[in-house]
This record gives structure tokens, C-alpha cells and sequence, in this order.
């Protein structure tokens, strides 16, 4: 059976995607910690980050590395907050948000209702910026 993940990856449940490529998609998450919280997500489904294969695992990271700076840029915040938790869906995702502080770690402190609107803004920005920092081959339009 598909995982949520998967879903949204193949289109059957909606995404705002903000990074697609041959191994990786990245998406804004639903329950965000702070504006721009991203999940970094493999295409293929891989249940937890330490049944994955470390050139993906590098991937992943290189995906969110560019994700991170780009969040710095589009929210100016001091820091990229990245986690790898597990929990929520059984398929390997990386957490990445712009962060200010240890407190924006907490993700008892997610939205449970995001204004689509505002969701929908805070995706266009972090396209914006990655496309500016040069990486626009792998940001899709919407």
C-alpha cells in the first residue's frame, strides 16, 4: 500500500512542491513549525532514514541544504532547523524549516490549521529564492 508520501508524490493527494528531481521531492509541510517548515522526501519509499542507502541519504541532505539557505534568504531567519523523526508517516522524510531558536524544535508546536493562502505564499517564496540561488531546473511552477 502507498504511503501518504507516495500519494502526494504521484499526484493523488495535493502538494506544494517546491524541489523535484530524479530521486528527491520536497514539499511544505501541512502542520509547519514556523513559514517555509519543508519535508525532504525520496521518491522511493524507504520506511526509516537508516534502512536508506547512504548515497540517498547524501542526496537527501544536499536537498535540504539547498532548501535550508533558501529559507534563511526567503524568512531571515537566523538559522535552518533540519530533523529526521519518523513518526508521522512510515516513509523516510526530512524536516527543514527556518528557525530563530531552539523552541521552533518542538514539534508539539506545529499548526494545526495553516491558512492555505499563507501556505500557498510561503511556497512561492522559498521557489523564488531557490531559483535565485540557481537551482531553478529542479523548482516546479506551482
Amino acid at each position: 500500500m502507498s504511503t501518504l508520501f507516495t500519494k502526494i508524490i504521484n499526484g493523488e493527494i495535493p502538494g506544494r512542491f517546491i524541489w523535484k528531481d530524479d530521486r528527491a521531492v520536497a514539499f511544505l509541510s501541512i502542520g509547519p513549525i514556523t513559514n517555509g517548515h519543508t519535508l525532504v522526501v525520496p521518491r522511493e519509499e524507504i520506511n526509516e532514514w537508516t534502512d536508506a542507502p547512504a548515497d540517498l541519504l547524501d542526496h537527501l541532505m544536499l536537498v535540504a541544504g539547498h532548501i535550508g539557505r533558501a529559507q534563511k534568504a526567503a524568512f531571515g531567519s537566523e538559522r535552518a532547523g533540519l530533523m529526521i523523526a519518523g513518526f508521522e508517516v512510515p516513509h523516510l522524510h526530512v524536516h527543514v524549516w527556518p528557525t530563530n531558536s531552539l523552541a521552533d524544535f518542538d514539534l508539539a508546536r506545529a499548526e494545526i490549521d495553516p491558512d492555505p493562502a499563507s501556505l500557498d505564499n510561503n511556497a512561492q517564496q522559498l521557489r523564488a529564492a531557490l531559483r535565485l540561488d540557481g537551482h531553478g531546473d529542479f523548482i516546479p511552477d506551482a
